[in-house]
């Protein structure tokens, strides 16, 4: 095992196009970090580059204390796992698993003892003798992952490995290579554009946009704490909804944060820690709510009548454990960045707001329902550069 570190690295193609702009990111040993960003972002490029299938332009990589800039990438000692499995379809389960060690030259009983080992991690013991066109998709996934297994590595690297499953074994798989990856206690670098598997398994998060890192934290504080106001609309589902707003000028009560004809009461002790926050009371704002912060105000019945609003709802989609109302309201939607969001639809010239409710709730579709927010938990950013407040 061993850390991983990129430290300014560039990566600039022979045409001009520059892919990762001076990346930063500590992998510490045992980790497991997931990088995560839109297609097209350069998430794939960096794993690539740590691979050595990618030169890199400019900066340095280690893996331990060694620099591996123009190290071959079978010496680098990392495994990858990639997204189409890369399995030899004339070889057996055991003969893919060991390929790599016996072109190592490692002893025939050595490869048998590691290939049963890993096979018996991963649930294989009865598929040994088989083909990979004799296996399900996820199986076909373990074979790969237990080739990876019996290398030994200081590090994996795993570049979309679940894009090709359906989703309920996308899900058993997430949770099958977090629990492998704790288990092994190796480094970990797994790049995906989902971001509901980066929250579920990574212990760190690295978020990416147009090749600039944008914030590496814990699932949870990234949640939390968005640097700015892609990382917001990027992490959660339903993402954040951001709109374009004005803050009134700040008394002891708090102030006012207007989205169109909508007025929301923000208490004073929102800002009584947040000085940017504050110097921005009398001016133009963007605003986000998490889609969890807002309830039905039937089930609400004691929340304050300034911190809560009317609007028709478009859409209802009952899920079981709760019930996402869409509403049409007439504040702007801020712009995001994120080459790949799908944006609401609004049937007038109103913004899209997407609301997490109670499955209690009695809103129905074309209902004016009334919707209570918990204003203490807003998000603001700064209206011209978007980072937050």
């Amino acid at each position: 095992m061993a850390q991983v570190t990129l430290e300014k690295i560039d990566k600039v193609y022979p045409n001009g196009v520059h892919v990762i702009h001076k990346l930063d990111l500590e992998i510490e040993d045992g980790e497991f970090l997931v990088l995560v960003g839109p297609s097209g972002c350069g998430k794939s490029t960096a794993l690539r580059m740590i691979a050595g299938l990618e030169e890199i332009t400019d900066g340095t990589l280690k893996i331990g204390d060694r620099v591996v800039n123009d190290v071959a990438p079978k010496d680098r000692d990392i495994a990858m796992v990639f997204q189409n499995y890369a399995l030899y379809p004339h070889m057996t389960v055991a003969e893919n698993i060991g390929f790599a060690l016996k072109l190592s030259k490692v002893s025939k009983d050595e490869i048998n003892t590691r290939v049963t080992n890993a096979a018996k991690i991963l649930e294989l013991e009865d598929y040994l003798d088989r083909k990979p066109g004799q296996l399900s998709g996820g199986q076909r996934q373990r074979v790969a992952m237990g080739r990876a297994i019996v290398r030994q590595p200081a590090a994996f690297l795993m570049d979309e490995p679940l894009s090709n499953l359906d989703a309920k074994l996308r899900v058993q798989m997430r949770a099958e290579i977090a629990r492998l990856q704790r288990e092994l206690g190796v480094t970990t670098f797994y790049v995906t554009h989902d971001q509901v598997e980066a929250m579920t398994m990574g212990d760190r998060v690295a978020v990416i946009k147009d090749g600039y890192l944008q914030q590496v934290d814990t699932p949870q504080n990234l949640y939390d704490n968005p640097s700015n106001v892609f990382v917001a609309a990027f992490i959660g589902s339903p993402s954040m909804n951001l709109y374009e707003a004005r803050l009134s000028e700040l008394d002891d009560n708090g102030a006012t944060v207007t989205l169109g004809t909508m007025s929301l009461h923000v208490p004073a002790s929102v800002f009584s820690e947040r000085n940017e926050l504050t110097a921005r009371c009398g001016g133009p704002i963007t605003v986000g709510i998490r889609p969890e912060d807002m309830e039905d105000a039937n089930l609400k019945p004691d929340h304050p009548e300034n911190q809560r609003f009317t609007a028709k709802v478009k859409l209802t989609e009952a899920l079981g454990s709760e019930i996402m109302a869409h509403f049409e309201i007439d504040a702007k939607a801020a712009a995001t960045g994120d080459p790949d969001a799908v944006e609401e639809v609004a049937t007038g010239d109103g913004s899209a707001l997407v609301t997490r409710l109670n499955p209690r709730s009695t809103v129905r579709m074309g209902d004016d329902a009334e919707i209570a927010v918990d204003t203490a938990r807003l998000h603001f950013f700064d209206h011209s550069t978007g980072n937050a407040l």
